[in-house]
């Protein structure tokens, strides 16, 4: 009888770690808002009042909304916002296969043709190769980099960084009239001049 106890229990153990393990993580765009906040309350705090731009007081928020392309059923949102010379960025998307894609910013806000390559290459207004974000030898302004899709096909990914605008006038920084681009394919952060990322699976233009 005891035997028969223990057995029963030592199952019971067994199936509920199976089942947790069996759960899928799903992507937490309330995670990813908080940690944004954090980040962004960081730059700010290292960043001076002295000598600052003309926009740093400004503050501002575009919702961009992506559609899908190449037949693909790929869609979502990209929230920027701009506080004190910051642009936080947040993107959820669905309808990925699962792993890993590619996204950047491309030239123009045009995703008018079913290929999405209406959008132009890569945003890359300081002339740099292609690379990933912050390399020594180099990047776009427009290489964000791979957004990492569950089984669900679900995925986000958040951005910080004082090398954007919105809306700013410098055409160096500013994001608006661009577009986002999502990628089937994944950045080898390599080849030129746009990562072999492949064909474009959703667009968005980032306009007010």
């Amino acid at each position: 009888m005891k035997k028969s106890i223990l057995y029963i229990s030592i199952l019971t153990l067994g199936l509920s770690i199976s089942c947790k393990s069996d759960k899928k993580e799903v992507p937490n765009e309330t995670d990813a808002e908080t940690t944004v906040t954090e980040t962004v309350e960081k730059e700010q705090n290292n960043a001076t009042t002295k000598d600052q731009p003309a926009y740093y007081n400004e503050t501002k928020k575009v919702i961009v909304q992506l559609d899908p392309k190449s037949n693909s059923g790929v869609s979502g949102n990209v929230v920027f916002k701009q506080e004190k010379g910051i642009v936080s960025m947040i993107a959820v998307l669905s309808g990925l296969t699962e792993g890993e894609h590619a996204i950047h910013i491309h030239e123009k806000a045009d995703c008018s043709s079913d290929d999405g390559k209406s959008s132009g290459g890569h945003w890359n207004p300081t002339a740099q190769p292609h690379g990933k974000w912050g390399d020594a030898a180099g990047y776009h302004k427009g290489d964000i980099g791979n957004i990492v899709a569950n089984a669900n096909g679900q995925a986000t990914i958040s951005k910080v960084t004082d090398e954007w605008c919105i809306g700013c006038g410098d055409e160096s920084k500013d994001i608006l009239g661009k577009a986002i681009i999502l990628h089937q394919g994944v950045d080898d952060f390599k080849s030129q001049p746009s990562g072999d990322a492949g064909s474009r699976v959703s667009c968005g233009g980032i306009i007010q």
